[in-house]
């Protein structure tokens, strides 16, 4: 489906720059991700290259322009392009949103300047970080080509391997099951995995619309009749 909504965007100038626009999103939202990470998990100091705030408002910025393209665009098409022009409105709503989460992991390092650690959860911790960032990866990649493989493995990572381990390392967390770190370090470790969590369910959303249509993007690819009792995951 993806691939198809690409040579659509291709063939006319107004997609083909808010397509680029998107690209050029997640691109930031990476550079983001990687720094804010850095700084809270590598770093005992929140000082960073980037200024995590001005790129924010640029995304917030390039979110209005993709969408201001958009409309401009059905506008001058009819709906015979509806499809693929919503699509690309709501994934610039998620790209927006990892903004505002790898903004809110700046802002836990800021808040928490000494290297974040995570006492007897800290292997457990460098397994999720890894995890979303394959997907984050992983999910820019197949929004780029198209590619719906790689899109279809975004969404099983995170459902099978994300998710419950961010909600099962919080709960333990809050619940005093570990009992080695600090206040401080709890609240933080809880704080940001729950970031984490959220900027692996946007990623995984991004992926549903590839190989999804609109009407079921951010839930599982169909393969049987819809169901009234189907539930989104998050």
């Amino acid at each position: 489906m993806w691939k198809e909504i690409i040579s659509i965007f291709k063939k006319d100038n107004l997609y083909q720059q808010a397509f680029e626009e998107a690209c050029e999103m997640l691109d930031t939202d990476g550079r983001m991700y990687t720094a804010s990470i850095e700084s809270l998990r590598q770093h005992d100091s929140a000082e960073i290259d980037l200024d995590i705030y001005a790129l924010d408002k640029e995304i917030n910025r390039s979110e209005r322009d993709v969408r201001k393209k958009v409309m401009k665009h059905l506008m001058l098409s009819g709906d015979t392009q509806l499809n693929s022009g919503l699509a690309l409105v709501s994934v610039v709503i998620d790209i927006e949103r990892i903004g505002d989460y790898t903004k809110n992991i700046y802002d836990l390092a800021r808040s928490h300047p000494k290297r974040l650690k995570a006492g007897s959860l800290e292997a457990k911790l460098q397994e999720i970080e890894a995890h979303i960032t394959e997907v984050f990866t992983h999910a820019i990649e197949a929004f780029k080509e198209g590619d719906e493989e790689l899109a279809r493995q975004v969404m099983e990572e995170y459902k099978e391997e994300i998710s419950i381990d961010c909600d099962d390392m919080a709960s333990d967390v809050i619940s005093g099951k570990v009992s080695d770190l600090e206040s401080p370090e709890a609240a933080a470790v809880v704080l940001y995995v729950r970031f984490l969590k959220r900027i692996g369910s946007h990623s995984r959303n991004i992926a549903t619309s590839i190989v999804n249509p609109f009407h079921r993007i951010g839930y599982q690819e169909k393969k049987q009749p819809d169901s009234d009792t189907e539930i989104k995951q998050s």
